[in-house]
């Protein structure tokens, strides 16, 4: 299926993956009476910071995350990734793991798990992504470097 104007999506590909986003999420909270944040269940794993799972459970997570991008790769032939570069990709992160821990959460404990549950703070913090994403996109553009074609 071609969708006019992004002649690379795969809507049925993003459906699929939402459902098992959404279907993790709820089998952690009914579960575990724990939200899915990833962030927060990297700082456990890691020992900066606490959550409600035990440090094993979330190093299950956290290596989980990885693990099941391998699967799906070996599973359909490969994933085209494509990225920057590690120098990037370091300060990348570093960044986000700064915003996470001021935003106190992070797209998946706020965008996922928050907005479901109608928390306020998660709604506003989710507006805040999508807000500085757009407005990141729109001036990488802007730029000539054509995040977005």
């Amino acid at each position: 299926m071609t969708i006019p104007g992004f002649p690379d999506a795969a809507p049925l590909a993003g459906l699929i993956g939402g459902i098992l986003i959404g279907l993790s999420a709820a089998v952690m909270l009914l579960g575990m009476g724990r939200i899915a944040g990833v962030s927060g269940i990297f700082a456990k794993a890691t020992g900066v910071g606490g959550s409600g799972i035990s440090r094993g459970g979330a190093w299950a997570f956290v290596l989980g995350l990885p693990l099941g991008a391998l699967i799906v790769a070996i599973v359909t032939g490969g994933v085209d990734a494509q990225f920057a570069g590690f120098g990037p990709i370091i300060v990348a992160g570093l960044l986000v793991g700064i915003g996470t821990r001021l935003g106190s959460g992070c797209t998946s404990g706020h965008g996922v798990c928050g907005v479901s549950r109608l928390s306020a703070r998660s709604i506003v913090a989710t507006a805040t992504f999508m807000v500085a994403g757009i407005v990141t996109v729109a001036v990488m553009n802007a730029m000539g470097m054509e995040v977005l074609k």
